[in-house]
């Protein structure tokens, strides 16, 4: 049975240092906060919102985020509350209550489901709520890698270089992430979907 984020406790919510991590991560790459919103097409206030806790990005501004700061979106997640415990050299394991959870903009929910870091790829369960999408004007995004997908409930509407996808529950899609793409929930339930990103 697929574990949905509406069952994550709020207290996995990772709200609070968000945005001072997205600030730490730019400052690491010495850049200011207005060449880096220059880079993104938008105000100096409205990173600073972000970075302030004050606005959450969309799913394609985060990216476009970390992206410029040569960052992964693995790096905006909380790393002292995976819950991670190392059983042996080769295991790890993270207990699903543990697990950190982003919500972004329009309500996407994005959960970590790597309990530590394993290079070139990050594996997420995404929640898309009725009418939200990947972007909030309507931009496709482009960035490197691959990118994977698997519809677990609910349905995705997934553009990808101008053709329109619509996935239902076990639909699964791969494509290159250089190529323009968005994603939508245009129905009327949530939509819980595995996306995995390749370096």
């Amino acid at each position: 049975m697929a574990h949905s984020l509406q069952d994550v406790p709020p207290e996995s919510h990772d709200d609070h240092d968000f945005g001072a991590r997205i600030r730490a991560l730019r400052r690491a790459r010495g850049t200011s906060l207005r060449a880096l919103a220059g880079e993104l097409g938008i105000s100096p206030s409205a990173l600073s919102q972000i970075e302030r806790g004050t606005m959450r990005p969309s799913v394609t501004r985060l990216i476009q985020i970390v992206s410029r700061l040569d960052a992964p979106l693995a790096a905006v997640f909380d790393p002292d509350t995976t819950g991670a415990r190392q059983l042996d050299d080769d295991v790890v394991i993270a207990r699903g209550a543990d697990i950190p959870v982003l919500e972004l903009g329009q309500g996407v929910r994005y959960r970590r489901l790597t309990p530590e870091t394993v290079p070139g790829m990050e594996i997420y369960e995404c929640t898309y709520p009725p009418g939200a999408e990947s972007t909030q004007d309507g931009e496709f995004l482009r960035h490197s890698g691959h990118e994977l997908g698997s519809v677990l409930s609910g349905a995705l509407v997934v553009e990808v270089g101008g053709d329109s996808h619509e996935l239902a529950a076990g639909d699964a899609i791969k494509f290159p992430s250089a190529t323009p793409h968005r994603i939508a929930n245009h129905g009327a339930v949530p939509a819980v979907a595995i996306w995995v990103n390749l370096a």
